[in-house]
């Protein structure tokens, strides 16, 4: 399983911002080159982050995009939800019946714990926490 390529833009388009700084505006044409995000998928992305509350955007020669929120107030979680909806693993999370083993399948349980961390691990991180995480020596856990 992974998040769509758009979800995975728009976490980046926000963790550059945050990286900027409180209430640091940037153009979206900068945003796209040092994210390598084409501006065209940038600018849908851009619409539906600002749609959730996320960003603000403005027009003109002072224009720009930035966070609408602190970054310790915006999570993971909102941001790939806000492009690519409510996180589900499995059909059958959302709705038993939509199991043709329904309660006896042994897996349902799996995936609604899974998915329950899952969620639990992208609310509980912060754009904040991510920012201090980009300073860091650099040791990955995969």
């Amino acid at each position: 399983m992974q998040i769509t390529r758009q979800a995975d833009y728009a976490v980046r388009a926000v963790l550059y911002l945050a990286q900027l700084g409180p209430n640091r505006r940037a153009a979206t044409s900068t945003v796209a080159q040092a994210q390598h995000i084409p501006p065209s998928f940038l600018a849908k992305i851009i619409s539906q982050l600002s749609i959730a509350g996320l960003l603000h955007t403005s027009r003109g020669a002072r224009g720009g995009v930035t966070l609408a929120r602190d970054p310790k107030d915006i999570t993971l979680l909102e941001v790939i939800e806000a492009i690519d909806g409510p996180i589900q693993l499995n059909e059958c999370v959302g709705d038993a019946n939509n199991c043709s083993f329904s309660e006896d399948c042994p897996l349902r349980p799996v995936w609604c714990e899974a998915q329950r961390e899952l969620v639990n691990r992208l609310k509980s991180t912060t754009f904040d926490q991510l920012v201090s995480r980009t300073y860091q020596a650099t040791s990955s856990p995969c």
